[in-house]
């Protein structure tokens, strides 16, 4: 498989607001090669067809409901069963504890560092890389051009040949951001173990029974391949 190939990243995040309340954050990307996605974004909606949703249905976290859980852990199992589908992640298990001030930095600051941690294993530097994020608010240019900044310098990507795009996209138009979003969410939901609701708790139960029981809260192996996760633990002691 040598030669220059070009992958797809789609990212999500959860939990990830400075003052949201939630200790745990959780950052996820759903990658593939390029060639592929309107493939796999066809199945995905071939699935959505035989569970009788429409083809514009959006499929999200927030959406799994018993009544939709059958569709959801189907979903699952597709990305499961494709090995074209892969899936990195990281988890910060308290966010709360952290010192800004003390180490100079805003909580933007340490937002794209620990987005820069959790794609950096994925880049290789004789490959391109796409990157689409969900649009989330008024803010996005600015953070868009930021984080290109940062995952190129950090790759040491000066000429923009291994990055070549950062880029918003709205989640209901495309399929594999969707994706990123059930993974994403059911990282952080399995990282603040809760139980509240019986369909997000059979995601959960799936992903483990397939992916190992502690695959969703240990940092993985450096040769796992299917689903990567770091677990990110800091030194900093709230004072």
């Amino acid at each position: 498989m040598g030669g220059s190939r070009v992958f797809n990243i789609y990212c999500d995040e959860s939990c990830h607001l400075e003052n949201d309340g939630i200790p745990v954050m959780a950052l996820g990307a759903v990658f593939c090669e390029a060639h592929v996605v309107r493939k796999l974004s066809e199945r995905i909606r071939d699935l959505k067809a035989k569970y009788g949703l429409s083809s514009g249905f959006e499929a999200k976290w927030t959406k799994i409901s018993p009544a939709k859980a059958e569709f959801y852990l189907a979903l699952v199992n597709l990305y499961l069963a494709d090995d074209r589908l892969r899936f990195r992640g990281l988890v910060v298990p308290n966010k709360q504890i952290l010192r800004h001030d003390d180490f100079d930095r805003s909580h933007d600051d340490w937002y794209y560092k620990m987005y820069f941690k959790m794609l950096r294993p994925i880049f290789t530097a004789t490959h391109q890389y796409r990157i689409y994020l969900d649009v989330k608010d008024t803010r996005g240019g600015p953070r868009i051009r930021k984080l290109r900044n940062i995952l190129a310098n950090g790759h040491q990507d000066f000429d923009r040949e291994c990055v070549v795009r950062v880029q918003q996209v709205r989640s209901h138009e495309s399929e594999l951001l969707q994706l990123a979003d059930v993974l994403t969410a059911a990282l952080g939901y399995a990282n603040r173990s809760l139980a509240g609701s019986s369909a997000k708790s059979a995601v959960v139960a799936r992903l483990r029974a397939r992916l190992g029981s502690d695959a969703l809260s240990q940092t993985s192996r450096l040769e796992a391949v299917k689903f990567s996760l770091l677990v990110w633990q800091t030194h900093e002691v709230a004072g």
